[in-house]
Formats: structure tokens, C-alpha cells, sequence
């Protein structure tokens, strides 16, 4: 038996499901059936009981998870770490960041990059659930996503929350107050950012509905440049938090704070438990801890 037997065993007992755990692994089910029909042989026992589609662990299988996960952590571990006595400070760090991104990480990583010369980067930007499927599949290890997001298998360090603004070419009649409530955006045609049914765009919803609006949308738009250039011509108004005023604070547009309790909104740098971290993320995280308020 070998690790990567092992690795097929995690998936099957994680998703209980061969086809899912196949799909998860991209590859066919059937080497993955075949696979652990020769683990169950090897070891004598049944690993799984099958109820219906569903696969569930024996007694034997749950012994053998924990030695599985242990098994694999310190395998990942040992490259990882053999791989940093290779490069040593010529690591790369991997980070997924959210479409919507919190404004430290950015300063965190100007500040590592000074700290960090010889250090690459792979940065890459998504939907905070195309982040948390790509650090499953250990595409990235680290990610920056918009809360809140299942974090069941992942370590959380949860960044400042922020306020939301809203953002029109027009000014808004706000009886002398420095800002707006959500009850007088409910009849405002509002353009929001992301994409419907994820990210900013439900978190934004749930505000609304949270105060009991029922808000005016006439659509959405997943490229904030886009979006923000579209409030500045007069065709949309939108929600935004803001990170995105601080990024783009060349935008030229009437802003309001919206004032209703509880109208903020956070993020958090996430990564598997599980799974062992370079030493330019390890440094990375705990970076990011020092530059917290």
C-alpha cells in the first residue's frame, strides 16, 4: 500500500461517495473502485459499508482514517519541508484572493516582498467558493475570502470587518445625515457586485434582508472596474464595501456609509488544517497576524 492508496481511501470516506471522491481525485471511477477493492484485500478487512449510493466507514474504516490523514500529513510535510531546505527563502507563495479582495492583504504583501526578496508568487483571483474548492484540490494554500464561507477544514485568521457604501453618480437626499439606511435604497435601482447566488452579491441580499428591504436589483456585475465605471456614468448604483473605495479612490462618485447596525462585512485568510503550509505562507500568516489592529 502506498500513499497515494491512501489519498484515494481520504476522498472516498471525506465525499462517500465513489463518483464524487473520483471527480474530486480527476480520474475515472473505476480504477478507483478497483483501487479500493485491492486496499480491502491487502488489509483483510471492509473498509466501507454501502448504503445505497452512499459509502460509509466500518469500525475498521474509522481506525484506518485517522492513520490515513496522519500517514499523508506527514508525507506533505516532509516534501514540503525537504523543499524548503532545496530553495530555502526561493520559496513561492501561493494565494487565491476574492473578487472583492480585504485591503491589508495587498499592504502585507508589499510589506513581505521587502522582507522576502527572493520569494515568488502565484496569486490568483475567484469567487471565495471557487477559492475553497481550489485549496481542497491543493491548487493554492492560502485564500482571502468574503465570510462567511463553511470552514469546517480550514484554519480561519478573520480580518477587520468593514463597512458597506452606497456608491451613485447622483446625490441622495439623506436629511443631513453623513450617510443612508438601507429602508431608503428600497425603491434605488441597484447594480451589485459578484455574481447572483454567490459572494458579495448574497452577502449584500442578506443585509437587506436582515432589515427587512426588499431592494430594487437590476442585475450584477462580477468585474468591479466595470462596475465602478458604470456608477460614475449614471447608468447603475450599487453596494460596495470599502476595500473596493480604498482600491480604486480614483473613482468619481457620491458616497454614503450606510448606517444601519450590523451593515458591515468581513473576510479571512483561510487554509486546510490538515495540510502543512511552505514556510513562505507559515511566514506570510503570520505576518498578516502582526499587521491585525
Amino acid at each position: 500500500m502506498d500513499i497515494k492508496q491512501c489519498r484515494y481511501f481520504i476522498a472516498i470516506a471525506e465525499e462517500k461517495q465513489i463518483t464524487a471522491a473520483a471527480r474530486r481525485l480527476h480520474m475515472a471511477q473505476p480504477p478507483l473502485s478497483q483501487q479500493l477493492k485491492l486496499m480491502e484485500e491487502e488489509l483483510g478487512v471492509a473498509l466501507f459499508e454501502r448504503k445505497g449510493r452512499m459509502m460509509e466507514l466500518t469500525q475498521a474504516g474509522r481506525s484506518f482514517y485517522d492513520y490515513a490523514v496522519t500517514l499523508t500529513k506527514y508525507m506533505e510535510e516532509a516534501v514540503m519541508e525537504m523543499q524548503s531546505f532545496r530553495y530555502g527563502s526561493r520559496g513561492k507563495l501561493s494565494l487565491g484572493m476574492n473578487t472583492i479582495s480585504d485591503s491589508l492583504i495587498p499592504k502585507a504583501l508589499q510589506q513581505f516582498r521587502t522582507s522576502h526578496p527572493q520569494v515568488t508568487y502565484k496569486i490568483q483571483q475567484n469567487e471565495s467558493a471557487q477559492l475553497c474548492s481550489m485549496l481542497d484540490d491543493g491548487l493554492i494554500e492560502l485564500a482571502c475570502v468574503r465570510m462567511p464561507v463553511k470552514t469546517k477544514h480550514y484554519e480561519v485568521l478573520h480580518l477587520p470587518q468593514e463597512p458597506l457604501y452606497y456608491i451613485s453618480s447622483e446625490p441622495l437626499e439623506t436629511n443631513g445625515e453623513n450617510g443612508t439606511y438601507f429602508d431608503q435604497l428600497a425603491e434605488v435601482p441597484l447594480l451589485l457586485p459578484s455574481t447572483e447566488g454567490l459572494g458579495m452579491f448574497e452577502l449584500i441580499l442578506e443585509k437587506f434582508r436582515e432589515h427587512q428591504v426588499k431592494p430594487s436589483i437590476m442585475g450584477e456585475c462580477s468585474d468591479i472596474a466595470m462596475l465602478l465605471e458604470l456608477v460614475r456614468l449614471g447608468f447603475a448604483n450599487s453596494i460596495v464595501p470599502g476595500t473596493v473605495l480604498q482600491l480604486h479612490h480614483e473613482q468619481s462618485f457620491h458616497i454614503y456609509r450606510i448606517l444601519d447596525p450590523n451593515s458591515t462585512v468581513g473576510s479571512a485568510l483561510v487554509w486546510l488544517h490538515h495540510r502543512y503550509l511552505s514556510k513562505p505562507a507559515q511566514q506570510f500568516v503570520q505576518l498578516v497576524r502582526e499587521m491585525l489592529p
